[in-house]
């Protein structure tokens, strides 16, 4: 089956932050066939939206859709982009990736999640970017720019996450899901993005704390009660690794 890959860049919040990725990513790679912006039913929304859905469905909710319906159109791996995200790589950005995803597969098998690195994380420290490696395999990634294989996912059971409202753990729980069951997950240190951690969320009232909760009890099904000691550990574990 021929690889495809379609890019869902995912607005909520400043149509600014949203166009100025858009903008980016259509400059780099104007020929791209599958780039689309899906308006989570922003208060301002995006007027060249894919898609604008009819509720907010927060980020699980709207990657749960999105993969389902480009599996159904015939998709096998979605790259999904937060808005607020910028790549500090070379054009063509998104060839450039999906060809050097592809190369690591010749060594590593088919890759189950696959993410650049970033210029800083407060979070999740095997997310930055350190120029000596051309790519690291990990436990987990961060989730503000999965590239994520449909098959991979099916094989895990799904996201998974309907009783995750607000979508927090879902990235990490799904990943690690993805290496526990002998997925490569890999950290790109060639292709890297500067991200604003929660630039809509923190403009929330009360919103953090909420998903916050939600978020315990959730990773507590999937991962255990212990389940902040196990990321703890995880976010040291690197697997293997392909230096320059």
């Amino acid at each position: 089956m021929q690889q495809r890959l379609a890019v869902i860049i995912l607005h909520y919040g400043k149509p600014e932050l949203t166009a100025r990725l858009h903008r980016q990513l259509l400059a780099s790679d104007p020929d791209w066939p599958a780039l689309f912006v899906l308006d989570n039913n922003a208060p301002q929304p995006y007027p060249d939206s894919w898609e604008r859905l009819p509720e907010n469905r927060y980020w699980a909710g709207a990657l749960t859709y999105t993969l389902d319906r480009l599996e159904s159109e015939g998709f096998t791996h979605v790259w999904f982009l937060n808005n607020d995200l910028y790549f500090s790589a070379k054009p063509p950005i998104l060839k450039t990736a999906w060809q050097r995803m592809l190369r690591m597969e010749k060594t590593l098998g088919p890759i189950g999640i696959y993410s650049p690195s970033t210029m800083h994380n407060p979070y999740h420290p095997q997310m930055v970017v350190n120029e000596q490696y051309q790519y690291r395999r990990v436990a987990y990634v961060d989730g503000i720019a999965p590239l994520i294989s449909l098959e991979c996912i099916r094989s895990i059971g799904g996201t998974d996450c309907a009783d995750n409202e607000y979508g927090y753990g879902v990235d990490v729980a799904l990943s690690l899901a993805a290496h526990q069951a002998g997925w490569p997950v890999v950290v790109d240190h060639q292709v890297c993005i500067k991200h604003i951690y929660h630039s809509t969320a923190r403009t929330i009232d009360g919103f953090m704390e909420k998903a916050a909760q939600a978020e315990d009890a959730y990773m507590r099904r999937v991962v255990g009660d212990d389940w902040r000691a196990v990321i703890d550990r995880a976010k040291a574990e690197y697997i293997d690794s392909d230096s320059m």
